[in-house]
């Protein structure tokens, strides 16, 4: 029987759900093809493009970076209960990143469901928690594409974060009725009154200091961070383990990197009487510590986006707020205080002579022949610290990293990043042992052309578990060496050009080749041990 005039015509599942995903721009699909999946591919549109990964984790990884650098929504298709397993690890760190993921898994036949047939997932929707903000598999084929339209809102409503929705091989083919698109939730302006009794502590405060996270780079508040600084003229420092570039690392004003335990961060804001802290939560710890958070006689003010930072800070004031509005607002509300003399500036790092191949003479080489405009994609834990000291970042978005302390997301992230930002080189510097995680992202980058320049920062172990276990006073770790892996081999197995590089010497020419590169192209440095 034909529809009567006045009810819309059904289209198919796959039909509504394309509609939807193209109105969102949701027109690249990360993947790894599995069976329960396929019945969704069914005359894949043209405008549509389909990004192979090797691994589910890879494919959760490489559209984190895609969707980061775009500041907008990634769609994620994974192979039922097995490929989201895989992909878990990516996803807690996407979780972590707040990076937008629509994710879609395939689930068994609904027919064959009671009989717990091959491949299906059990609780499919239970799989990803608590690292997705919204999980579901719905009830009726026909709200498919529902639950596709909520798992896009709610991954872009900030806090940003990865959904997911299991649909089962069947639904594609059914009928429903089209889903009209809508706008997603605007950005949170904080609350007036707050943001103006935190303007108004800061004019008052005598030494100011602010204190930068990642949602800085992620709302866009790169340039109001910097004429809020320069107004009160307070020194800057940036949130342990933050995982973007919110203020230029060569600045006047830019005081350093926090780290993550509770003493030594009280001993580096010591001398403040205000803390403002814009994007970050108060604060990020890696080791045990006991004793106040921050120094005596100072006082905290937190803008956040994220009002679980906000519930769970022990200290101060938290705004909820987007953070360019809220410092904005700042700005606006703000007369200019009393002329501060500006801080003394930080020493700066040593340049290091060409006479050993240590990881702080590749990062100054990197700095010193990377193209303008370049982003760092970084994924080397024990090289933080030279990479900190001798590779500033001085642009707005001109670095990434892992915000979840798991390893194998730098690599193919990436790659993610390059694909997003076509019109920018792209530095993957990735660690030895982080990049054996996913390491077949090099295929994709090769099959794609992406001219990603990957240098691997080999010095033969986890070097980050052996430093950390000094913590822990041990001495003689087991499974922390790494030798004979042959990098370049890898590479050009998958299609990358590849060059080791193994003497001071050598470097700038490799570098030099890598950043000109219209292709992707590996540099493997094997860096001096201590």
């Amino acid at each position: 029987m034909s529809a009567s005039p006045s009810e819309p015509t059904p289209v198919t599942v796959r039909e509504a759900t394309y509609s939807l995903l193209r109105a969102f721009g949701l027109t690249t699909v990360f993947g790894n093809p599995g069976s329960t999946e396929l019945p969704m591919f069914r005359d894949f549109p043209r405008d549509f493009r389909y990004v192979l990964g090797l691994q589910e984790s890879i494919v959760v990884a490489m559209a984190d970076g895609f969707a980061q650098t775009r500041a907008a929504a990634s769609l994620v298709n994974l192979h039922s209960a097995i490929g989201v397993g895989h992909a878990l690890g990516s996803i807690f760190t996407a979780f972590r990143n707040q990076t937008p993921l629509v994710i879609t898994a395939g689930q068994q036949a609904r027919s064959i469901l009671p009989f717990e047939p091959f491949l299906y997932s059990e609780q499919a929707a239970n799989l990803p928690r608590p690292y997705v903000k919204w999980s579901c598999e719905p009830a009726r084929a026909e709200d498919v594409p529902a639950a596709i339209a909520r798992a896009y809102y709610a991954a872009m409503q900030a806090p940003r974060g990865p959904t997911f929705v299991s649909v089962p091989v069947d639904d594609w083919d059914r009928l429903c009725t089209a889903l009209a698109p809508r706008e997603p939730s605007a950005a949170i302006a904080g609350d007036p009154a707050l943001l103006a009794r935190a303007a108004a502590a800061l004019n008052a405060a005598r030494h100011p200091l602010i204190v930068v996270g990642a949602s800085v780079a992620r709302d866009g508040a790169w340039d109001e961070t910097i004429a809020l600084a320069e107004r009160h003229q307070a020194p800057v420092w940036v949130s342990p383990r933050s995982a973007r570039n919110s203020f230029p690392e060569r600045h006047r004003l830019f005081a350093g990197f926090l780290p993550p335990d509770r003493a030594g961060i009280v001993a580096r804001l010591r001398g403040a009487d205000f803390i403002l802290v814009l994007g970050a939560p108060v604060f990020t710890y890696h080791v045990e510590g006991h004793g106040p958070h921050i120094p005596a006689g100072a006082s905290l003010v937190q803008l956040t986006d994220d009002p679980a930072a906000a519930a769970w800070a022990p200290v101060g004031l938290s705004i909820i707020t987007n953070l360019k509005l809220g410092v904005g607002a700042l700005l606006q509300s703000a007369p200019p205080p009393p002329q501060r003399l500006p801080p003394p500036e930080p020493a700066r790092a040593r340049r290091q002579a060409p006479d050993r191949l240590t990881e702080t003479y590749l990062m100054q080489q990197i700095a010193a022949l990377r193209p303008a405009g370049s982003i760092v994609v970084e994924e080397a834990p024990s090289s933080r610290q030279a990479m900190q000291d001798h590779l500033p970042m001085l642009e707005a978005d001109s670095f990434h990293t892992c915000a979840s302390g798991g390893l194998g997301h730098g690599l193919p992230a990436a790659v993610g990043v390059a694909l997003g930002r076509p019109d920018r080189k792209v530095i993957g510097l990735i660690g030895d042992g982080s990049s054996m995680y996913s390491i077949q992202a090099l295929w994709t980058a090769a099959e794609l052309g992406l001219p990603v320049a990957f240098i691997i920062v080999n010095n033969r172990s986890y070097k980050a578990l052996v430093e950390f276990g000094q913590h822990f006073k041990l001495t003689d770790l087991p499974g922390t060496q790494l030798p004979h892996l042959d990098f370049c081999g890898l590479a050009r197995a998958q299609g990358v050009a590849a060059v080791l590089v193994e003497r001071c010497e050598e470097l700038d020419a490799a570098l030099e080749r890598a950043f000109a590169a219209t292709q992707p192209m590996l540099v493997e440095v094997q860096v001096a041990l201590p």
